[in-house]
């Protein structure tokens, strides 16, 4: 029996499919109120997650449930969960609206219910369009309307922004939030992270198809430290003074400048006074949901011998990442060997004449014939003038 909670609960979620293991152990539960993100990279195991949530995937081990239930036991599940896991599935020659008919029909819903959510997903306007016809956005907008026809307690939805105009995300942003405020269950997956870090509460992440972190949103972020980036004028003397003051969290960048983690700016400012090293510029670097992302899950599908080259910007990996496999090693700029300027060195001379001999008398052009003719003079004589210069005529 539902508990009409929203709650959605997955415990120790295991999916293999031949020797390959899709999803590993995988624990966390999405309360309501909350919009949860679900992030990965690409072959992480989130869509196969998702599917084994909604019964269309049997898991190897563990499992899931919605309201306290197997998806497959909720009766009318639509009613209970609205889901998108593709934006495909219309008849292209169908219109959105009739399309949503035939949905709501399937729930026992009425006509008008149809009406209402091809409105609230701002589709009103092509209601009677061939869906055949729609772009990818508003493709994701209908699939999202056919979510939302059973008003449901939980939405999970796959990618959701994907093809979305920055007007469209702006919009889906504020609905997802308004939806979760109002006491029901959003569950979203996403490698959009930056959006996403301005919509969710609770996040996570998964790699290799395993647990990385789960928790809230805040917490990821007062987990990871911020950074000062420092441009000394001598960054030996710079360090050397960080190390004197007790400072240990340091990091040399491979731009020159000096990653500091331990210490605030003012504190750093007082050790390069006092050390007399002048500093020509001091960030404070915050670290976001994508920059730890990318620190969780990196290296998941790294070709071999290829390391991130180094960053100018952004929070970088530490060190020791980049020594166990980098062929961009830092290295001392090192003159070019003089021998092989001083070969060949350039020298202004003055101009020197041509040789004798080299002029030559000019000789005019030797006159080709045409090919053409000039047209054969009339054979008509000229008229004769008589010795007053009249005509011949009198």
């Amino acid at each position: 029996m539902q508990d009409g909670s929203g709650r959605i609960v997955v415990q120790n979620l295991t999916k293999n499919f031949g020797q390959v293991a899709a999803v590993q152990n995988l624990s966390f539960h999405v309360e309501p109120g909350s919009v949860t993100g679900f992030l990965g990279p690409n072959g992480a195991g989130k869509t196969t997650t998702l599917r084994m949530l909604l019964g269309l995937v049997r898991p190897t081990a563990g499992h899931s449930t919605i309201n306290g239930q197997p998806f497959e036991r909720l009766g009318n599940p639509g009613r209970v969960v609205g889901a998108v896991l593709e934006a495909q599935g219309f008849h292209p020659t169908r219109s959105a609206l009739n399309h949503l008919r035939v949905y709501a029909a399937a729930m026992g819903l009425p006509d008008q219910r149809a009406h209402e959510v091809v409105q609230l997903v701002g589709l009103g306007g092509a209601a009677h369009r061939a869906a055949g016809g729609f772009s990818l956005g508003m493709k994701q907008r209908l699939a999202l309307a056919t979510a939302l026809l059973g008003d449901p307690q939980v939405l999970v939805l796959d990618e959701p922004a994907n093809g979305l105009d920055p007007e469209g995300i702006a919009w889906l942003r504020t609905f997802l939030r308004t939806f979760a405020a109002s006491g029901r269950t959003v569950l979203i997956s996403s490698h959009l992270l930056a959006e996403v870090e301005q919509t969710i509460d609770q996040v996570v992440i998964i790699s290799r198809g395993q647990t990385v972190f789960y928790g809230m949103l805040d917490d990821l972020r007062r987990s990871q430290q911020s950074r000062v980036l420092v441009q000394p004028a001598d960054a030996s003397a710079f360090v050397s003074a960080l190390q004197a003051a007790g400072i240990t969290g340091i990091q040399p960048m491979p731009d020159g400048r000096v990653a500091v983690t331990d210490a605030t700016i003012q504190q750093i400012g007082d050790v390069a006074a006092k050390a007399g090293v002048a500093t020509y510029g001091m960030q404070e670097e915050k670290v976001d949901l994508e920059q730890l992302f990318f620190r969780l899950t990196s290296g998941q599908y790294s070709a071999p011998g290829y390391a991130q080259p180094p960053q100018q910007g952004g929070y970088a990996l530490p060190a020791q990442a980049y020594q166990q496999q980098n062929p961009y090693q830092q290295q001392q700029y090192q003159q070019p060997p003089q021998q092989a300027y001083q070969q060949q060195p350039y020298q202004q001379q003055a101009y020197q004449p041509p040789p004798q001999g080299y002029e030559q008398p000019y000789q005019p052009p030797v006159q080709e014939s045409s090919p053409y003719q000039p047209p054969a003079s009339d054979p008509t004589p000229a008229p004769q003038q008589d010795s007053t210069g009249q005509g011949g005529d009198a």
